[in-house]
């Protein structure tokens, strides 16, 4: 096609398939030597903008990244030309002068300092000088628009890093051209806004090359001027905040210093648009405040006699963190000034001891107040407000509570227990007072407040915990928010309780109630569960009273899926501390309804609704056999000692139970072997027992493999091999039960095999998972590799198939399979003789990946089978990999045999017993096979 033609179709036409094609022409049409011709033309005025867009976008492509193509002697006609076209544009359209400008701006960059000394200066200059055809405000945004896009254009450069470094001093220094102009224009009287905006803009761009603050500060101080003029309020903002952010700018205090004042003075100007709901301002306002205070707190801190002048800036960004109004409905400001308040106490506590006792004095009266302010913005607004917020808004409040709580949890190192007594006794006056009944809101937040707190810092020491357990039955709770709040920060004190086990009664009832109410699930489920985790041992006189209400909760289906597990969590933490006879009657009258239920299930025909029943009764039995933990495997040793129970006899409950419903599951399999979630959700019973019980588990062993072998065979399922791989783990050292996981461990072997003889590829989850299993059976048990009736060579052989999947977590568990097999080369036999029969097909699936075929974020694992090749069969590799290199354009067509050459040399080297170098060759390699070696790919690589 024609370039206008493609063009045309670009812009105009309809069809999205014409549209990609005539783009990828155009793309290719850039970049060909062509494109210097056409630009020029396409740049013709009586061309329609779209047109002359693209010539000015072709000839900054030209400039920009192919300036090595230009001969040096049309550096100064390329200038004139796109001096005569900025003229040309200066009066015409906006995109196509700005592309221009570009241009210009890059030729620039390229040309500076040799072939173009004062590049600045010039470009001022030849503005500047009088053109009567072209109109001189026109000229001055022309000027304008190339001086904003030039630091830009630098910014996004591809200069090479030491040329970066040069030119970025040369105009440092070139500011001097410029300043004094943007000056001039900001302060002349008949200035027009937009001049004026496009100065801002210009200063804007500029003071991000790190120019001193001090040749800024004119230009900050006619910024702040600006700052009355409602059309130049969002531009002057920018400009202030980009000046005094950058991060050179600490070195100039007195400069720093002699912003203050223009700052405070912005305090009027804040109140009334404050006062008058203007959002934009009160914002602009309070993100000047802080860039000064967050960015310079330490610098300024140092100057500590000028200690009022910034504790005056400290309050008023105090004042933005409590601006009146709920956020975000009616203010979006006190957000931007948290970090503020992080910055400056770990400034304060990095200075020395005598200067931080100074500073406490001065600021702990601060962050007290900080606190009521920050607890004053956590409150709710007013039901029937809140009534009104989208969800979408709720949502941010809530982000918003959740940043005010890390701000109190990070305050609280500052101000230590004394936060703690001032929360209670605030809360305290507000629950006892008759006189002035308080609002839920304002209970609530010094709730939240205090739950902040005890989430994560250990306030076991702390004189008020029992006072505040001794109020919290006094809350009248009137609300869901309110109930939430008090729910959480039983949960959060849970851990005090389980030391001071007679306050529990105070707060266990509330917790109870709670449960029967479907708006508080989250909260009071997961508190159940904290109690029933923290306090197990202090809970068997509640025992039948926590289960009793359970059951009724479970049985009238109030809580969602997720609540009805942890809860069921949670009762397995409190059964674990009773009697054995005590835990059966329990667990015999919590599961008979469900057993019961299931029996139902079992009988019908499959459907997708019995299906949701099925899955749903399995759940809530795996997590309750997850906690369930009569041996206290998982309790930390300290606190438990002198609690602890004395040795059960007889089987463990769990086994019990699993015995009495085994033949049932295996019913209710028979029905779904087809159905993978069904499948799962049996498996992760077993699952989740074997990793609680461990060795109780072992009565269970024999029926188990019996069942797994049997479906394994019938429908293979990856859950299956998962289970068969944990059983490996657990009892691989226990002669007496591994007989049937040994047989079973081969079943699952054989019955892979066949499917890999049948076409794996349509079951990346199955070679996955048995891939670990093979890897956990060398780790944990390497003689199963011994058995005469394993086939290792068809083993290894599924190995390599595996790691051409193009599936990365596969690909990963195989790298880990081989990982796993090549150390055992020399201690079993069969392992070494196959290794050194078919190695070779190993190592070359390996550089096959490497080359390109498997994701580079798997290059890490591949590295790791070269390193184990490399260590247990050396000799070997340095045939194989000779010979594997010797192919054309193998690993990659990319690759020259030079560099194949050095790879190998560099693998068989003797820095190959470093693993981190061997990853580092691999990486450096895959890039070159890849094409990408020396891009802007690898840089995050």
């Amino acid at each position: 096609p024609s370039l206008f033609q493609a063009l045309h179709q670009l812009y105009y036409d309809p069809n999205i398939e014409n549209k990609n094609l005539a783009q990828k022409w155009l793309m290719q049409a850039q970049v060909s030597p062509q494109a210097w011709h056409f630009s020029w033309l396409l740049l013709n005025m009586d061309k329609v903008p779209e047109i002359q867009y693209f010539g000015a976008s072709a000839l900054h492509i030209k400039i920009s990244r192919y300036w090595n193509d230009i001969p040096a002697d049309q550096y100064e006609s390329l200038k004139s030309q796109l001096f005569t076209h900025i003229t040309r544009f200066a009066s015409g359209s906006k995109i196509v002068l700005t592309r221009l400008c570009v241009a210009l701006a890059s030729l620039a960059l390229s040309m500076m300092p040799e072939a173009w000394p004062c590049a600045v200066a010039d470009m001022v200059r030849m503005f500047q000088a009088e053109d009567s055809n072209v109109d001189g405000r026109a000229r001055c945004l022309a000027l304008l628009e190339l001086l904003t896009v030039l630091p830009e254009e630098f910014q996004t450069s591809r200069l090479p890093q030491y040329r970066k470094g040069q030119v970025r001093s040369v105009l440092a220094q070139e500011c001097g051209s410029v300043f004094p102009l943007l000056e001039q224009l900001l302060q002349q009287q008949d200035s027009p806004g937009f001049i004026k905006q496009k100065v801002l803009k210009c200063f804007s761009s500029w003071v991000q090359l790190e120019i001193p603050l001090m040749d800024c500060e004119n230009l900050i101080q006619a910024a702040f001027t600006s700052l009355q003029d409602p059309e130049l309020f969002d531009t002057a903002v920018e400009a202030v905040v980009n000046a005094i952010s950058q991060p050179d700018a600490q070195r100039y205090v007195n400069t720093l210093l002699k912003l203050i004042p223009p700052v405070l003075g912005l305090q009027e100007q804040l109140r009334q648009a404050v006062q008058s709901g203007d959002m934009e301002t009160s914002h602009g306002i309070c993100r000047i405040a802080v860039a000064l205070g967050e960015n310079h707190s330490r610098a300024l801190l140092d100057q500590v006699e000028h200690w009022q002048s910034f504790l005056a800036l400290v309050n008023m960004i105090m004042f933005c963190t409590g601006i009146p109004g709920h956020y975000p409905v009616n203010e979006t400001t006190s957000s931007l000034t948290l970090t503020f308040w992080y910055t400056l106490q770990d400034d304060i506590l990095s200075f020395e001891p005598d200067k931080q006792a100074v500073y406490q004095q001065v600021y702990r009266p601060v962050y007290f107040q900080l606190v009521d302010v920050l607890l004053h913005k956590a409150q709710f607004p007013s039901d029937e407000e809140y009534g009104f917020w989208s969800s979408d808004e709720k949502e941010q409040f809530r982000i918003y509570r959740v940043d005010i709580s890390d701000t109190l949890m990070y305050v609280y190192e500052m101000l230590g227990a004394e936060l703690l007594s001032s929360l209670y006794d605030k809360l305290g006056r507000l629950l006892t007072n008759t006189e002035q009944p308080s609002t839920w809101q304002h209970t609530e937040a010094l709730l939240y407040g205090f739950q902040s707190i005890a989430e994560t810092i250990d306030v076991n020491y702390s004189d008020v915990v029992p006072g505040l357990i001794g109020l919290i039955p006094r809350i009248s709770i009137s609300n869901v928010q309110l109930a939430d709040t008090v729910m959480f920060t039983i949960g959060a004190l849970s851990e005090w309780l389980a030391d001071h086990p007679v306050m529990i009664n105070n707060v266990l009832p509330l917790v109870l109630q709670a449960l029967g109410n479907p708006e508080l699930s989250i909260s009071s489920v997961s508190t159940l569960k904290k109690i029933c985790r923290e306090c197990k041992y202090d809970l068997p006189p509640y025992a039948a009273n926590i289960v009793a209400v359970s059951q009724e909760v479970l049985m009238k289906q109030i809580h969602k899926t997720s609540q009805c597990m942890w809860l069921m969590q949670a009762l397995g933490f409190l059964l674990s501390a009773l009697q054995v006879e005590e835990i059966l009657k329990n667990l015999h009258s919590l599961i008979t309804p469900y057993i019961q239920q299931l029996e139902k299930l079992a009988d019908e025909t499959p459907n997708p609704s019995n299906k949701l029943a099925i899955i749903h009764i399995l759940g809530l039995l795996s997590n309750l056999f997850t906690t369930l933990d009569i041996s206290h495997h998982d309790d930390d040793h300290e606190s438990t000692e002198v609690k602890k129970l004395p040795v059960q006899q007889g089987p463990n409950p769990v086994v019990v139970v699993l015995q009495q419903v085994f033949q049932l599951i295996q019913k209710v399999l028979s029905k779904w072997l087809n159905d993978a979630q069904v499948v799962e959700s049996v498996c992760a019973i077993f699952e989740k027992s074997v990793k609680t019980l461990l060795d109780d588990f072992a009565p269970m062993v024999p029926q188990l493999c019996e069942m797994l072998g049997q479906m394994y065979s019938t429908i293979p399922q990856a859950s299956a091999i998962d289970l068969t791989r944990q059983l490996v783990h657990i009892f691989a050292h226990e002669p007496a039960h591994f007989p049937p996981i040994k047989a079973l461990f081969l079943l699952v072997t054989s019955v892979t095999l066949t499917l890999f003889q049948q076409g794996p590829r349509d079951h990346p989850d199955i070679v996955d998972s048995f891939m670990q299993l093979l890897a956990q059976a060398l780790k944990r048990k390497p003689d199963l590799f011994l058995c005469s009736n394993l086939d290792v060579k068809a083993v290894f052989q599924c190995g390599v198939l595996s790691l051409k999947f193009p599936e990365a977590p596969t690909v990963k568990a195989s790298c880990g399979f081989f990982t796993e097999l090549l150390p055992r080369c020399g201690e079993i036999a069969p392992v070494g003789q196959v290794v050194h029969e078919n190695g070779k097909v190993l190592l070359q699936a390996v550089l096959e990946g490497v080359g390109g075929q498997a994701s580079r974020s798997l290059m890490d694992h591949f590295a790791e089978i070269l390193f184990a090749l490399n260590k247990h069969c050396f000799s070997y590799l340095s045939i194989w990999i000779k010979e594997a290199m010797q192919q054309d354009g193998f690993p990659s067509a990319r690759v020259s045999p030079e560099q194949k050459e050095t790879f190998s040399q560099q693998i068989l080297s003797r820095e190959r017993v470093n693993k981190r170098r061997v990853k580092e060759m691999v990486k450096e390699f895959t890039l070159l096979c890849r094409g990408l070696h020396g891009t802007e790919y690898t840089a995050d690589y």
